[in-house]
């Protein structure tokens, strides 16, 4: 039997199909509507859906607070999330990773980026972990201008894109590794590439308490 997963603010499951691949059966829970997620799907809030029946938790809370973005846009009022949530976790004590961009207070036990794993994009996440060591991949240098305008022109001439706003669906598959989601969908989203590094990891450590 796979070990199970609970997969907390999932979206529409980038996170998810990297601890798939990495062989955990995963469930999902988001507040909102995700008829695109992968998986077993539950409509519900994050900080009160039961965690017992679970090998591990991974949560992604939103990250508009925490972006350098929020500077122009404005608050999103979401930022206590990464704290309550943590805070949670840390109760509960099964191993946990925690997500976010690189401006959210926490602890970056590893950071990944694009680069590490042949995408067309960097997007830099931080994840924190706990009842688990993991490893960061070599990091290889940015040689590859980033678009962040006119993208689809400049990807059309091999640059990398960034991810932000409604991207399109054209990038996804080589700049994130997804296919499924609308191009909202992967301005939120992580590449399932990364959560497949740190569900491996997972994985060896459940085996050996096991």
């Amino acid at each position: 039997m796979k070990p199970r997963l609970l997969d907390l603010f999932c979206g529409a499951g980038g996170a998810a199909v990297g601890y798939q691949r990495a062989g955990f059966e995963v469930v999902g829970v988001d507040i909102r509507p995700q008829p695109r997620y992968p998986y077993e799907f539950h409509r519900a809030d994050a900080l009160t859906f039961p965690l017992d029946g679970f090998d591990a938790v991974h949560a992604s809370p939103p990250c508009q607070d925490h972006s350098p973005l929020s500077a122009l846009v404005g608050a999103h009022g979401t930022g206590h999330l990464l704290g309550d949530i943590r805070e949670r976790l840390e109760a509960h004590g099964m191993p946990y990773i925690i997500e976010n961009v690189m401006g959210a207070s926490m602890r970056p036990d590893i950071v990944l980026c694009g680069g590490m794993f042949g995408l067309r994009t960097y997007r830099h996440r931080q994840f924190e972990v706990s009842g688990f060591a993991a490893l960061t991949p070599p990091h290889p240098p940015h040689r590859i201008l980033t678009a962040t305008s006119r993208r689809r022109e400049r990807w059309a001439q091999g640059w990398h894109v960034s991810i932000t706003g409604d991207v399109g669906t054209y990038l996804g598959p080589a700049a994130m590794g997804i296919d499924w989601m609308t191009g909202n969908e992967l301005s939120q989203a992580i590449p399932p590439a990364y959560t497949r590094h740190v569900g491996e990891q997972l994985l060896a450590s459940l085996a050996v308490t096991a």
